[in-house]
């Protein structure tokens, strides 16, 4: 059996730079992390080869600096990464990404699962998942809290719906989709970080894409168009007091009544 998980690298905070012209963030240099829900679903792959037996490899797409989670992945047990990276893919939508993903799966080799986290925390959109089980045709199963059983060819998961919990048996390939509740991910090893320090990882660029049409991807292959994007502004106010306990406290309650949260 072979499993893929799909991660990303994020921004590490909210801190970032927006580029003014084409409004897309700037990931080249903000502190960044591989997105928190990929982490469950990089579990979720580690547990199913544990308990099947199967390789588990890892695909990103980001600018070079992308390849740290990969062996971040390969620290915590994956096997093999990829790395799709190209200029050209950059300021791609949910739409081009998902494309540019579906075409770089099909270079790094044949899966039964392809796991994805439900969604990023710099989009939150929950698109790329199912919009990548579209482009290569093969079923899929969002908001996955729990896996079953793996036999015959088929999974067997469940899935939360608004209102109850509907169980699925899906055959492979496939492509699901997981919940941060569905595992607790384990911490990366410092001996298999050591161990994979070298490990080579494949790289696709636009010209290694069965499709190389420029049309079809980043900003260009993207339909949606973001016309402002900006920074979170903050109106917190902060003041560091000093004094007696005596004197704090009758500040502090003198403050809480002007602001009217007591009598």
């Amino acid at each position: 059996m072979e499993i893929l998980v799909c991660i990303k690298q994020v921004p590490g905070s909210n801190k970032v730079e927006v580029d003014p012209v084409t409004g897309v963030l700037k990931r080249g240099g903000a502190d960044a992390k591989m997105n928190p829900y990929d982490l469950f679903a990089l579990e979720t792959g580690l547990r199913l080869r544990e308990e099947y037996g199967s390789t588990l490899s890892v695909l990103t797409m980001g600018p070079p600096q992308a390849a740290a989670i990969l062996y971040e992945a390969f620290a915590m047990g994956a096997d093999r990464g990829a790395l799709i990276t190209d200029r050209k893919f950059g300021g791609a939508d949910v739409l081009a990404t998902s494309y540019t993903l579906s075409q770089g799966i099909r270079k790094f080799g044949k899966f039964d699962i392809i796991i994805c986290g439900l969604q990023t925390t710099d989009g939150d959109t929950a698109q790329v998942g199912p919009e990548v089980s579209e482009m290569l045709g093969i079923p899929c199963v969002c908001n996955v809290r729990a896996i079953d059983n793996i036999a015959d060819g088929h999974i067997v998961v469940d899935m939360e719906m608004s209102d109850d919990i509907e169980k699925l048996k899906v055959p492979f390939p496939c492509l699901i989709t997981v919940q941060k509740d569905i595992c607790e991910p384990r911490l990366p090893s410092y001996k298999k970080q050591k161990a994979a320090a070298g490990r080579e990882i494949s790289r696709y660029s636009l010209d290694d894409m069965d499709d190389t049409d420029a049309k079809h991807y980043g900003l260009e292959g993207s339909p949606t168009c973001v016309q402002r994007i900006f920074p979170p502004t903050s109106d917190k106010v902060q003041e560091t007091w000093t004094g007696s306990a005596e004197e704090l406290s009758a500040r502090i309650y003198c403050a809480l009544r002007k602001m009217k949260f007591t009598a």
